[in-house]
């Protein structure tokens, strides 16, 4: 690749960094009019149902729902289940069940690392991957707080795979799987800020029953599913150490710099190669005349002698 494709490129790069961050960080302030899953984990009783539905739904392979061995030890998400349940262990002696998917967060690092906005942020709420965009780079993964989307390394059309909270469901007004498939009633399906209003009412009016927190209203800036528990969240393996400030906002400073370092910088670098080049022709074409005129002084003294 030559300078001048070299540095297109690389502006190109910069320009898709730049804008993924800004437009990204930009959907967190309507977060409060887009969709979400309140999961109360006091109502969960660990049927499974929500991963058949998720499976059924967006054809991946289902679960077996009668292998209780699964519970054993703790699951995560694959590219081949997009929605996992776990039994913990609580401090008061009794199990608690918990599904896990994507959190879809109001600010998702995903999306903001994506170059090309494959991963984006849908003005619905869900954080969805587009095949026809991606470049195959995995930025997507690296970033994410949660660990939730993944690869199909074994595929010879790799795709990046996680929950999509049924995006083309969500967009004709029905409800994801998992939702409508709750046996336990513990997924409610709605507008954030609705869920909020909801998860606070169940906090106040059953103060015995909750702890006072709601897990995904401030962490990492918001995300769109909310959690209930009656026991502090790090028994149920979430994350407690993720702050509140989204994580393209920690990064902000460090992207809207991107385009000066791969855009003026290596532009200066050819200038003050040109620069170079062009004194070093000068003292050249010094050189050589001097080397001339001192020639042409030996021959004229060969002549008279």
């Amino acid at each position: 690749m030559d300078r001048r494709n070299f540095l297109k490129c690389m502006g190109m790069v910069a320009s898709c960094t730049l804008v993924g961050g800004r437009t990204e960080a930009a959907t967190a302030e309507d977060a409060a009019d887009t969709y979400g899953v309140l999961v109360d984990t006091t109502e969960c009783i660990g049927c499974r149902e929500c991963e058949d539905a998720c499976a059924e739904a967006n054809g991946l392979p289902a679960p077996d729902l009668d292998d209780d061995g699964v519970f054993e030890q703790r699951r995560d998400t694959s590219e081949t289940q997009w929605s996992v349940v776990n039994r913990f262990e609580t401090s008061e002696g009794y199990e608690v069940f918990v599904k896990r998917q994507c959190m879809h967060c109001n600010s998702p690092a995903c999306a903001s690392a994506c170059l090309t906005r494959a991963m984006t942020k849908t003005k619905e709420g869900p954080v969805i991957w587009r095949e026809d965009k991606c470049l195959g780079c995995r930025l997507c993964m690296v970033s994410c707080a949660f660990e939730v989307p993944k690869y199909e390394y074994h595929n010879p059309n790799p795709r990046v795979q996680k929950c999509r909270l049924c995006w083309d469901a969500v967009r004709e007004g029905e409800q994801p799987a998992c939702v409508e498939n709750c046996a336990g009633g513990a997924l409610e399906f709605g507008k954030r800020s609705e869920l909020l209003e909801i998860a606070r009412t169940r906090i106040y009016a059953n103060r015995e029953d909750y702890v006072t927190h709601i897990y995904g209203e401030h962490e990492l800036g918001g995300t769109g599913w909310l959690y209930l528990s009656a026991v502090p969240f790090e028994q149920l393996g979430f994350r407690t150490d993720l702050g509140t400030t989204p994580l393209p906002d920690l990064t902000k400073e460090f992207l809207y710099a991107v385009p000066a370092v791969l855009t003026l910088v290596p532009t200066f670098l050819l200038g003050v190669s040109k620069v170079c080049e062009g004194r070093a022709e000068v003292a050249e074409r010094a050189e050589m005349a001097e080397m001339a005129e001192m020639a042409e002084v030996a021959e004229v003294g060969a002549k008279g002698s």
